[in-house]
């Protein structure tokens, strides 16, 4: 049974793990295409190719709180391919200064887990950091690259240290691709979106079997997180394999401090919004469209910024997409002009800050860059 937790918007806001937003109206309007180009101020902070050569930087996570090997205000990338560069095979995190000094975080031996994950490693953009010192992340695995040998996979429990204490699988987990938390310490709602329903099967084919979790982990001093709920509260998105991409489904997911979640529905090109999603009983089914098309194109990664706008980046053009609660997209920051087509697979994973600034990694150059 899921547990159904009260807050003030303003307890809602100061712990969600993406940033502080504004608490605003969550009505509808039409997608503007009128976006206003903005100057690129881009710093290249560090490469996030670790000493066993993994590549494809995909989860981005600001540490929150010191503790352990942790230090407050780095911020954790987890890799999805090997040096093979065959997707879903890559098993490091590595942490980066601000300065741009790397470590590795975690190397992740799939033989040598505390408990079950499908398929093996491949790490994914679910990437989170709890105040608690606790690091989450997803693994979506294949055995050769392919979108046909994609297993299950699990959710990773990481001590502050970097070793795996616990795997959370089952429970409608399925291709864990992205996920954020609401942190209160003691507990925390994990909400992930999920790739993997139906989608081997279909064989490239489109299935409207997209899922969206709420888990419910408990956090004993002391002691690993325990999963004390599972709720389904978004369903039906569109998902497929595809030979470039491996699988395209939900991605990036944000909290604001309504209780809205917003969802990057990469398969239909737009924002999808959750209401009440840290209280919900139920499922939103695919959500209300904030905004649809326009400078949207293939949205993968999504953080809510402080001014409350939703902040995605496309799979198919490099850009960045600043778009309103209200559904107007009002700016585009092209982050990577690389490659035929111009930024075509080169973002993922994006976290903001206190100050708006927003860390993302650029697939094709494998760094953590800082969009000022």
């Amino acid at each position: 049974m899921a547990r159904r937790r009260t807050l003030h918007p303003a307890q809602l806001a100061a712990t969600v793990l993406t940033g502080t937003a504004l608490t605003f109206a969550a009505s509808m309007a039409p997608a503007s295409a009128r976006t206003t180009p903005v100057d690129t101020n881009i710093t290249q902070i560090a490469s996030t190719v670790p000493a066993n050569g993994d590549v494809n930087p995909y989860g981005v996570a600001v540490v929150p709180e010191s503790a352990g090997a942790l230090h407050e205000g780095n911020v954790l990338v987890s890799n999805f391919n090997a040096a093979s560069n065959l997707q879903g095979t890559g098993t490091t995190i590595v942490q980066v200064w601000p300065n741009g000094h790397v470590s590795t975080f975690a190397t992740i031996n799939a033989a040598h887990l505390p408990g079950a994950c499908p398929g093996g490693i491949g790490l994914t953009t679910a990437l989170v950091a709890l105040r608690s010192g606790w690091v989450i992340v997803g693994s979506l695995p294949t055995a050769d690259g392919s979108g046909a040998t994609a297993q299950a996979g699990c959710l990773l429990v990481l001590d502050s240290h970097g070793a795996v204490r616990e795997t959370l699988s089952g429970h409608g987990i399925n291709g864990p691709w992205d996920m954020t938390a609401l942190d209160f310490g003691s507990f925390a709602e994990l909400f992930v979106s999920n790739v993997l329903n139906g989608t081997v099967a279909a064989n490239g084919a489109t299935v409207q079997r997209g899922t969206v979790l709420r888990l419910g982990l408990a956090i004993p001093a002391g002691h690993a997180p325990r999963l004390v709920s599972h709720t389904v509260i978004g369903s039906g998105f569109g998902e497929r394999t595809d030979p470039a991409a491996l699988v395209v489904g939900p991605t990036g997911v944000g909290l604001a401090a309504n209780g809205t979640l917003y969802v990057a529905d990469s398969v239909g090109n737009r924002i999808a919004a959750i209401p009440n999603a840290p209280w919900r009983a139920d499922s939103a089914g695919t959500g209300r469209t904030v905004t649809r098309g326009g400078a949207l194109n293939t949205p993968l990664g999504l953080a809510v910024a402080n001014s409350g706008d939703i902040l995605t980046v496309n799979a198919g053009d490099g850009f960045l997409v600043a778009t309103t609660p209200s559904g107007n997209q009002v700016q585009t920051v092209q982050l990577d002009s690389s490659g035929d087509p111009a930024g075509a697979g080169a973002l993922f994973g994006l976290a903001t800050v206190h100050n708006d600034d927003v860390y993302f990694v650029d697939d094709a150059a494998n760094t953590l860059n800082l969009l000022h």
